[in-house]
Formats: C-alpha cells, structure tokens, sequence
C-alpha cells in the first residue's frame, strides 16, 4: 500500500491546502524559537487536525527527540516528530492492523525524507553547515515544514475525515519573533505566579 503520493489525486480537494498551511505553521514555529524540530511537528499536526494532545503534552512527547535525538547527532528531530504525529493519527480499532499501518508510515516517511533530503541522520545532514550556524537554522526549519507536509499528507490520505474540523485559526496564525519572544516571556512569568 502506497500511503505519500508526489500527485494530489487520491486526496480530498481541500488536502494540499491544509498540507501548505501545516508546512507553513511548523515552519513559522521553528523559526520563531517557539519550539524545536520535532515539537513543532508534532504541536502542528496535533494542533491543527484536533490529535487529543495539549500542548503541553505534545511538547513533552516530542521534546526528547528534537534536536537531533536529544543532541545525540542521529535521527533528524523533525522526522522523529513526523513519525510520532503519524502514530498519534494512523489508528484503528484493530489496533494490530493499526500498528503495521504505522510502521508502514513511519518506513515511507523515512524513504522518502531520505529522497528528499539525502540522509536522515542529523550528522549527515548538516556537516557542511556545521560552521555557519544561520545556514543550518534554515535548514532545520524547512526540514521542520517539510516533515510537517509530508506527515499531513499520509494523515489526510488515510483520514480525510480530519479535514473538516482543522484549527483554521492556528494555522492562520503567523507569529514574529518578537511575538515568540513576548509569549514566552509572559508564559515564564505566569508560570512562577
């Protein structure tokens, strides 16, 4: 079973819409140090398409693997966060079938950041940017919004029914760094309250 189409045919007509605005969103995230590579993906996808989670929550599930699995230089953040977003959404009832939906997902995920992006260890991926740390910034933050696209997609082909009842709002929402930066500040301070 192919699960990631290149081709919109196979998905609802609103799909690529949503696809770009959750690229955008995680990206957006990423770059406004709101979050981390994984934390992004996961909040967006489980923000936008209603995954159950807070955000509190998704954060904590998806913190350890950011970064490169937790500084460990392996497996690159937003594709941990990709696959963790497509086992919160890929379920069934029969949650055997279920599961090898998942791993199936999470393989064709894999396969194809790997096309893409030619690696899937954070090592690899960044060795030539390792000196200019802006330029790897950036790169993160579009490996951050092409995870998020490429999990939307697998999501949104396998439950269209999610569709409907998308977070339009947050995903419309585009923060500025100085927004970012106002909101956690004001997160720290009400947290010590």
């Amino acid at each position: 079973m192919r699960l990631i189409s290149r081709h919109s045919d196979d998905l609802h007509p609103q799909a690529e819409v949503l696809i770009g605005q959750i690229k955008s969103r995680a990206g957006n995230l990423y770059l406004t140090r709101q979050m981390l590579c994984a934390e992004a993906v996961v909040v967006t996808l489980n923000k936008a398409l209603n995954g159950g989670l807070s955000d509190s929550q998704a954060v904590c599930v998806a913190a350890p693997f950011s970064v490169a699995l937790g500084e460990s230089g392996c497996i690159c953040g937003a594709l941990s966060g990709a696959v963790l977003a497509c086992g919160l959404f890929i379920k069934s009832p029969q949650s055997h079938s279920s599961r090898k939906q998942m791993r199936e997902s999470a393989r064709q995920l894999h396969d194809q950041f790997k096309t893409v992006n030619g690696a899937t260890c954070c090592r690899v991926l960044s060795q030539s940017l390792r000196h200019d740390r802006q330029a790897r910034f950036q790169q993160c933050a579009r490996f951050t919004a092409e995870a998020a696209g490429m999990t939307a997609r697998v999501i949104l082909h396998q439950r269209p029914e999610l569709i409907p009842d998308v977070d339009n709002g947050f995903l419309q929402r585009k923060d500025t760094a100085t927004s970012a930066m106002f909101a956690r500040l004001f997160q720290m301070v009400y947290r010590k309250s």
